[in-house]
């Protein structure tokens, strides 16, 4: 027993050693100048860059600090930010903070505690409360990064530090099986490129004169009962190249009743890829495997419709849709800029390479 105090004794010091390093570092200090107004031309990505690089040292120092992966921090982040949670008793994040994990008043400081601003971790600890000290500055505070991940390590240990024992624990904190599946497959993103930055885009076909296409959002479809048009239409060669648009996982592949041969990719920002009437998949693509920008996934093809395998109802073409993933409903938007955007700037990257 004395044994294991001492264990927790030295682990806590550890975090409030690494907590203090933290905020007076120069990285630190860089993000909070990130975060200040910018002021010149070309500030805008450099303290975007400032603020991803004090991020991901935060993640790190609460890694040494608890023996948590770092990847397993910014999954829980990013998935924070891109559902833009508006739980009861949450607060609008600080714009000096770093993270944009929001734990309910409730959940920080007891369900049943009469002061829900508590931030003291004995009364907190008193009402079953998930806050805690993370920073070693005696306060229990939600709006403070350190603390927020200090809180979150807590409740990860408590259910092991395997993969699956990952899963569960977030299971339990978001009782929605779609959040544990995005925080897995975010944190093994993080995990596998060792980077945040993960924004890179590719046209889903190669650059030519070859295939057509324009806005067809929101018409009318009849091909297996009335609805709207989910996404956009490329025509092209039967055969054509299909290629991934984002850094992402592969998240389904296979046979669906309109849509034949396809496939979906998530990506970063919680955005889900769909590409649909292929003629077949790349081999080296399965379900679970990531995938880069501008990567083969399959070919054109005039696929779906009709039992598996059923081809040639209608002229070979790729329909490309994206749906964003709001943590409770995901809803389809108009890809056709995106396209757009992600065509010109390959245009301008084979011009610019030409000219060099």
């Amino acid at each position: 027993m004395l044994v294991l105090c001492k264990r927790k004794a030295k682990w806590r010091a550890l975090l409030c050693l690494s907590a203090a390093v933290m905020i007076c570092s120069p990285v630190q200090q860089a993000a909070a100048a990130a975060f200040a107004p910018a002021t010149q031309s070309g500030s805008s990505s450099t303290g975007t860059a400032d603020v991803a690089a004090a991020r991901k040292e935060l993640y790190e120092q609460m890694s040494a600090a608890t023996g948590i992966p770092w990847f397993r921090f910014a999954a829980i982040d990013q998935y924070e930010r891109t559902i833009a949670k508006k739980k009861s008793g949450t607060k609008v994040p600080l714009k000096s903070r770093l993270t944009g994990i929001q734990i309910p008043a409730p959940v920080w400081a007891g369900p049943l505690n009469p002061d829900q601003e508590d931030m003291s971790p004995d009364s907190i600890r008193f009402f079953g409360g998930m806050g805690h000290d993370g920073s070693g500055d005696g306060l229990a505070d939600p709006d403070n990064d350190a603390d927020l991940l200090y809180s979150i390590a807590r409740h990860l240990l408590k259910y092991g530090t395997s993969a699956n024992d990952f899963s569960i624990a977030v299971w339990e904190y978001y009782h929605n099986g779609r959040a544990a599946q995005r925080v897995g497959q975010f944190a093994k993103l993080y995990e596998y490129f060792g980077r945040l930055d993960l924004a890179g885009s590719a046209f889903p076909l190669p650059i030519s004169n070859s295939y057509s296409y324009r806005s067809t959002w929101g018409t009318g479809r009849s091909w297996g009962g009335a609805r709207i048009h989910e996404g956009t239409d490329l025509f092209a060669p039967h055969g054509m190249p299909v290629r991934s648009t984002c850094f992402g996982i592969v998240e389904t592949k296979g046979w669906n009743r309109y849509g034949g041969w396809r496939i979906g990719i998530r990506d970063i920002e919680n955005r889900y890829h769909y590409y649909a009437h292929l003629s077949g998949y790349d081999k080296s693509v399965g379900r679970g495997d990531i995938v880069t920008p501008g990567q083969q996934i399959g070919w054109v093809g005039s696929s779906g419709y009709g039992n598996p395998g059923t081809q040639g109802k209608f002229p070979p073409h790729l329909h490309y849709g994206i749906y964003r993933d709001r943590g409770i409903t995901e809803w389809a938007f108009d890809p056709y800029p995106l396209l757009k955007q992600w065509e010109n700037q390959e245009y301008r990257a084979r011009k610019n390479k030409k000219n060099k």
